[in-house]
């Protein structure tokens, strides 16, 4: 059975041999899933200023030409028998305009090449697709490369520790999203904790002769190794193919991706306020420094009683 009915690509004239373009329209293949895709784009310019409007003649050919490109990269990687559709979507807001679009057509799964941003103007303007892993509600896949059309080898990045995924069930959406991308691409599905125990040395930890006491961070490890090996089991992930290392997320993550040459590691999103949102999450950092793409799954809300 196929695991996507509907996919969504947000595509980009500038990004030729476009990474994102050719995942989508791999997946849509292996699916027989409809693939829709869409351009957001600045207005046509406006030839005559004094009267504000825009040429029709080359308003036209503006359009012509975008969707011509749009065509010929789709069947030059597809063919002519997928199910598809382009449209091109004038915008000066395009973060709304694309959370519209997936609100209409209700995608399984958002496809888009990542815009590279440099640091110093990310450090002022936060970038369309770091907007769009704190906003979109569907998975998102952000493709910075991909060296074959369906990913060879997909990689879940949890953290069965941590007690905002465990009360929301984000690490088993995580693992759900992973394992169902994975049997749809035929590849192996890898499961990855780097656990940190940084935090944890906070002050109320006991101490023993002015440092830390063995035994407690070996309870802590194990501990930690205990949930991870109790995750892994319930989704029956080979001991093969579980990797539990010590270090910090984005470091172990990249690191783990060029030593297996994972194609696409599934990361969960958490809800941020504050300075925290500000600071911006791992996932948000793996984008600009991790190889290949991720699958970014959104925390689920959390339920209000009463």
């Amino acid at each position: 059975m196929s695991q996507y009915q509907r996919l969504l690509l947000i595509t980009d004239r500038t990004l030729y041999h476009s990474p994102a373009l050719l995942r989508a329209v791999s997946l849509a293949k292996a699916c027989n899933a409809t693939l829709d895709v869409r351009a957001f784009i600045e207005p046509a310019p406006i030839i005559h200023l004094w009267e504000e409007r825009v040429d029709e003649s080359v308003y036209q050919d503006y359009l012509s030409r975008y969707r011509h490109w749009l065509v010929e990269e789709i069947q030059r990687l597809g063919g002519t028998a997928l199910k598809v559709s382009v449209e091109l979507v004038f915008t000066t807001h395009p973060l709304l305009d694309i959370l519209r679009t997936v609100a209409d057509l209700n995608p399984d799964l958002v496809i888009k090449d990542v815009k590279l941003e440099p640091l110093l103007k990310r450090v002022f303007i936060t970038p369309l697709d770091c907007q769009l892993l704190r906003e979109c509600a569907t998975p998102l896949h952000l493709v910075s490369e991909a060296r074959y059309g369906l990913p060879h080898r997909v990689v879940a990045a949890v953290d069965p520790f941590d007690p905002d995924t465990q009360i929301s069930g984000l690490n088993d959406t995580i693992i759900q999203c992973a394992y169902a991308l994975a049997l749809q691409c035929d590849a192996p599905l890898h499961l990855l904790y780097a656990y940190d125990l940084s935090p944890a040395f906070n002050g109320d930890a006991p101490l023993v002769m002015g440092g830390w006491s063995v035994d407690f961070v070996e309870e802590l490890r194990q501990s930690l190794h205990q949930a991870f090996v109790s995750l892994a089991d319930r989704y029956g992930v080979p001991p093969e193919r579980r990797h539990f290392v010590m270090g910090q997320p984005v470091p172990v993550i990249q690191e783990f991706v060029e030593q297996y040459l994972a194609d696409v590691v599934v990361m969960g999103t958490v809800h941020r306020v504050g300075f925290d949102r500000l600071v911006g999450s791992n996932t948000e950092r793996a984008l600009y420094s991790v190889p290949g793409s991720i699958l970014a799954i959104r925390q689920p809300p959390a339920s209000i009683d009463g």
